[in-house]
């Protein structure tokens, strides 16, 4: 490599980190806690266990489960019903003042006999809640993602520039190689190009899903404003329903045009995922994998008639993938164990660098 080469990559590094070190040491800090929220959701006694029955395959009617919710909030409206993929037991139900309220109550509700099990701590309690939303969006909304996305990007520029300078000094030692015997900022040198390289793909990978994930509000709108304008079509001056459907129906009309998928979470009429005349049914496979991929189902919320069905486009499916792979949710628990030893790892080489 020239000097010249050399100077450039160099600079390129040092502005690249120095532009994005303290966010993405935020970002590491928050994001060890959320690799862990269902635990630490059960450790401060905020996570919903449906209660013990016995053995059965019941299954309450979900409009049963609809006024269950409704009951508590009779003054609310209906946003979304979603059950967890390791929980089908639980219906979490969630009502607000309007569509789109972002001061929601959460209600869960035994999917067995259409009781409400309890109120969970808005979105996993306090301190979880502080800790998402500093890692989404620094309590800024989509100008918070898009900054955040942005230092993502100086991130992986900043990975790229250090494998380019790592490589041709790294010739003229053992790899691994801490030097003890020198001076202190060599020893910390060698220990940030040590673990830099040993969390190199772990880095990208994640650096990567979280650029993608932070353009989540963007592709949203850009889905809405393409094929949901198409489907609703015919729909173009219509008035809001006067009566809403059997979601109950409706349901089991888009498990039957979707065989071998179950519902993953339904939408409401009016909320971002529906539109102002649908229920959106949001339908799911049953394995590891597909259990991240949606299938959209729009339904006639005053007649419970089918309206279309299509796959999601490949930018959403892209983001579906993204956002477990972010968090390490793939493999269970070694998984977590991992992604959390990577993570500390990543947060020395930050400070190291």
């Amino acid at each position: 490599m020239s000097s010249h080469s050399l100077r450039l990559w160099s600079w390129i590094h040092k502005w690249s980190s120095l532009v994005c070190t303290v966010f993405m040491l935020l970002l590491c800090l928050t994001g060890l806690p959320l690799i862990y929220h269902h635990e630490i959701g059960h450790l401060l006694g905020n996570d919903v266990e449906a209660p013990d029955i016995g053995q059965t395959t019941a299954r309450a009617n979900l409009d049963d489960v609809i006024a269950a919710g409704r009951a508590l909030y009779p003054e609310k409206i209906m946003m979304y019903m979603s059950q967890e993929a390791d929980e089908p037991k639980i219906w979490n139900v969630t009502l607000g003042d309007h569509p789109n309220d972002e001061h929601y109550k959460p209600i869960a509700v035994d999917a067995r006999t259409a009781k409400v099990i309890t109120e969970p701590a808005f979105e996993g309690g306090a301190f979880m809640s502080t800790m998402l939303r500093l890692h989404v969006d620094l309590f800024a909304g989509l100008p918070g993602m898009l900054f955040l996305g942005f230092m993502g990007l100086l991130l992986i520029v900043a990975i790229v520039s250090g494998v380019v300078l790592y490589a041709p000094f790294m010739r003229k030692q053992d790899f691994g190689t801490v030097r003890h015997g020198r001076t202190s900022r060599l020893k910390w040198l060698d220990l940030h190009n040590l673990l830099g390289i040993v969390t190199l793909v772990w880095a990208l990978v994640v650096g990567a899903t979280g650029v993608i994930n932070t353009l989540a509000d963007v592709m949203l709108k850009y889905w809405q404003a393409t094929e949901i304008a198409e489907m609703l079509e015919p729909y173009k001056g219509a008035g809001p329903p006067t009566r809403l459907a059997s979601m109950e129906a409706a349901v089991r009309l888009a498990e039957r045009a979707s065989p071998g998928m179950q519902v993953g979470f339904v939408a409401f009429p009016g909320t971002p995922f529906a539109s102002p005349h649908h229920y959106g049914v949001y339908m799911r496979g049953d394995e590891a994998f597909s259990s991240r991929l949606y299938k959209p189902v729009l339904i006639d919320a005053q007649t419970g008639a089918i309206t279309d069905h299509r796959d999601l486009p490949w930018y959403l499916t892209a983001l579906l993938i993204s956002q477990p792979l972010h968090f390490g949710d793939y493999g269970g628990g070694w998984m977590q164990f991992l992604w959390a030893v990577l993570d500390v790892a990543t947060i020395i080489v930050l400070g190291s660098g």
